[in-house]
Order: structure tokens, then sequence, then C-alpha cells
């Protein structure tokens, strides 16, 4: 049985978990969630939680502590380099505070790689040695499993599948246009139907059942729309027609280049598998190489909406699996 210790850091909310991790699953013991500090009293507030926490459940220190954050970072030195929703947050050293509290090993990784290793050490990648897992959530990055260990690159930007461009043009992702996480992501679905909608709208065709009027506009998500899409609404099934085949072509370069055992996709994939995957899945077979393409599952996340939980606690068993191996 292994102790943990998690620090999951968001934009507006951050949560300290301590949980038991024992013959390849995991536990959570206790958990606190409150809104993000500031940066200069942030580590004090997380160390105060972690201490909380280990003293409502009367365990001893963690054997080890995981932080998940969003990039950039430095996840040799443990430094948080002023992540777009953290503004302030420039070199924090977020690890060095906990090995030095607790006397064990503590390590930090861009939140994309920590759903990567909890996928990977408890859901839906066990028991891979090549893996690659897609967020598909608010925006779409990648965490890569390669030779049985996390890859991240030399700057920590390895994964960063999202800002490839699929398209000459498109919806807007990750300062794109045309790009993977413009078309497969959550605002870049939303943004997608949109602007469908809108020019449906002023040819003045019937708007369709998730948006009456231009007025509404700005109320479609990728969730109403997929919830029109799975009430058979026919622009919204074209929609994520769309979303499925530019899933697909992303997916096949990831086939082709990495050779994976398994791609892991999260969040609105999951939701959204029984439309996705026919679409996604005809495009790989004319698309992937096809050896390649037979050696891969395409999956859904196991740990669904709850992955954000498992994912700093998966940094702290990595870290220690990392140590182990040398």
């Amino acid at each position: 049985m292994t102790l943990l210790g998690g620090i999951d850091i968001g934009g507006t909310k951050c949560a300290v978990t301590l949980g038991r991790a024992e013959d390849g699953a995991v536990e959570i013991l206790a958990k606190r969630m409150f809104p993000t500090p500031p940066p200069g009293e942030a580590v004090s507030v997380f160390l105060a939680a972690m201490n909380e926490l280990l003293a409502e459940t009367g365990a001893g220190a963690p054997g080890a502590v995981g932080v998940s954050c969003g990039s950039p970072l430095d996840s040799r030195r443990g430094l948080i380099l002023s992540p777009p929703n953290l503004p302030g947050w420039d070199r924090i050293d977020i690890v060095s505070p906990f090995r030095e509290r607790y006397g064990v090993p503590a390590a930090l990784q861009n939140d994309a790689n920590a759903c990567a290793l909890a996928e990977w050490q408890w859901g839906a990648g066990r028991g891979t040695e090549h893996m690659v897992f897609l967020t598909f959530g608010t925006g779409m990055g990648a965490g890569l499993i390669l030779n049985g260990r996390l890859s991240a690159g030399v700057s920590d930007s390895a994964g960063e599948v999202g800002h490839v461009r699929l398209e000459d043009d498109g919806p807007v992702g990750y300062g794109k246009a045309g790009s993977f996480e413009g078309f497969c992501s959550g605002g870049g679905i939303a943004r997608l139907a949109r602007s469908i909608v809108a020019e449906r709208l002023r040819r003045g065709e019937a708007p369709p059942s998730f948006c009456a009027s231009e007025a509404e506009l700005d109320s479609i998500t990728a969730k109403s729309v997929g919830l029109a899409a799975q009430a058979g609404d026919p622009l919204a099934l074209e929609i994520y027609r769309i979303v499925g085949e530019k899933l697909g072509k992303g997916l096949a370069m990831l086939v082709d280049i990495l050779n994976p055992q398994r791609i892991v996709i999260g969040s609105i994939y999951g939701r959204q598998q029984a439309i996705l995957e026919p679409i996604v899945m005809d495009v790989l077979r004319r698309e992937a190489l096809p050896f390649a393409l037979a050696a891969c599952e395409i999956v859904p996340a196991a740990l669904g909406e709850q992955v954000g939980d498992y994912a700093a606690l998966s940094v702290a068993m990595n870290e220690l699996r990392r140590r182990d191996l040398g």
C-alpha cells in the first residue's frame, strides 16, 4: 500500500487529495477543494490543506506528492511558468516545499500528462507500453506514454497535438484556425456550430432544435449540440460528422507516427462515442497505415469525469516508479 498526496491547480479552483494505491488500483481517502489562492500564498495553502487531510485520516506522511497544473511549466525543476489561466504564477517552485516538508519525492506535470498517467496506471491504458491519451475537453492536448515511460519532451511540450493544423481554415483553437483543437474541443465545437447555424439562418433556413434564433447563437455549446445530435437533430449530427472526420484525421497521424497500442480519449469522446466512433474508424481505415492501425485500439477514458481527481496522485505514483526504474 502506498499513500500518495496530490495537488491539482486550476485557474479558478484547486484540489488537494490524499489517496491510497494498492494492487494496481487507487482509492481517494480525502479531498479538499477551494478557490485558487494568489501565487504568493499558494504553497502555504496547499501545505496546510495536506496537513489537514493527513490529520483527518490519521495517516503518516505520504510516500510521494504529485502536482498537476496547466502549461507552461518546467517539470525537471518543479517550476510553474505563468500559465495563461494563472496570471502571476511566474517561476513558482511548487515541488521543493513538499520534498522538504515531508522528506519524500515530489514531482510536477502538466494536466494532460497527469491525466495520461492516471489512465495508464489505473484506467483504460493499463497493461500498455505505448499509449496516447487525448483530453478532448475544453481543449485538445495529449499525454504520451512511450516504451513504458511518460514522454514529456525536452521542454515539456511533447503532446501539444491541439496546435497541429488540420485544415487551411476552420474554427480557431490554440490560436490557430483549422487546428486539431479548433475542430475537436468543447470550445471549437461550439464555434463551429455557431458559424454553421449563423450561415443557415442568414439563408433563411429553418433553425435547428438547439438554437431557435440569431439571438441565441452565443448560447450554443458542445453539450447542447451533442444532446441535439443524440436526439437526432440533422444539423447537430452534421456538425458531429465534421468533428468525427477531423478527429479521425488527427488520430491517423498519431497512429502512423507513434504506432501506439492504445489511444485513450477523454471527455467529449466518451459522451458522444456512439456518434463519433463509426465516423472516426471509417476515416482511420482510409488514412492510417493498416499494420499500425491493426495494432492500435481506440477507446474512451475509463476514469471518465473523475480522471482529474486521480491525475495529481498519478504524478506522485509515477515519480516513485521512475525512481525505482532508475
